[in-house]
């Protein structure tokens, strides 16, 4: 992707065990990201995490152009947290946020290898469903999707995507392995979990071009909107 010249950019990414917070500064040619896997310990990290980096960085909210958040499909409380710590600090900064599709940022950062033009990412969604969405490389060089998102059965996917020029991306490939009664070495994927790094960089163009939202638009996209619903239901 072209990168944009002058933006500050802090993101934040909650939705899956990967507790992850980055921020770039195009400018200075700058970016810093913290990357860990810290299940249900995003309420409590994820603020400090992204204090550390403004002060590794020399930067106040203040200087910031905006703020990205990994926005879903993912944990639901997850989510949450993240879109309402992000509501918090851009309502207080008075700064634009951009919401992010998980699955898309996974897609990046498979993109990255100038070689991989196609991704299927798939994430689990529990209660015997995924997450799915595939991908190819956009004219602009960032993930363009071939569909829409969705929770589905395992079952349900099917593979006339999956061809030899395609890639896997996400942690729901152990169950689509298991669902297609397959050893699941033959369905590893390239990338397990979404980073806000890649997160905050999809966000660059949409905040240069003036498309940002509010901090009151900041909310989550589920995908599933009933977690209380018969798994598989449509």
């Amino acid at each position: 992707m072209t990168r944009t010249t002058g933006l500050k950019i802090l993101a934040l990414d909650a939705s899956t065990e990967a507790l992850s917070v980055a921020l770039i500064d195009t400018a200075a040619d700058h970016d810093f990201e913290h990357f860990e896997i810290a299940p249900q310990q995003h309420a409590r990290r994820l603020l400090p995490q992204a204090q550390e980096l403004l002060g590794r960085a020399e930067l106040t909210l203040a200087d910031l152009d905006g703020f990205a958040f990994g926005r879903g499909p993912g944990a639901f409380t997850g989510l949450r947290i993240a879109a309402g710590l992000v509501q918090g600090l851009a309502g207080g900064a008075g700064k634009p946020v951009v919401p992010v599709s998980t699955l898309a940022a996974l897609a990046s950062r498979c993109q990255l290898d100038p070689a991989i033009d196609h991704v299927r990412v798939v994430q689990d969604a529990r209660m015997g469903e995924v997450y799915t969405a595939d991908f190819r490389r956009g004219p602009d060089g960032a993930p363009e999707p071939l569909g829409p998102e969705r929770v589905i059965c395992p079952e349900a996917l099917d593979t006339e995507f999956e061809t030899r020029d395609c890639v896997r991306a996400g942690n729901g490939w152990a169950v689509m392995a298991t669902a297609r009664g397959v050893d699941a070495d033959t369905l590893t994927p390239v990338e397990h979990w979404p980073h806000a790094l890649d997160i905050a960089r999809l966000a660059e163009p949409v905040l240069a071009r003036g498309e940002a939202g509010t901090a009151a638009e900041a909310l989550p996209v589920y995908v599933r909107d009933d977690v209380a619903r018969k798994p598989g239901g449509r």
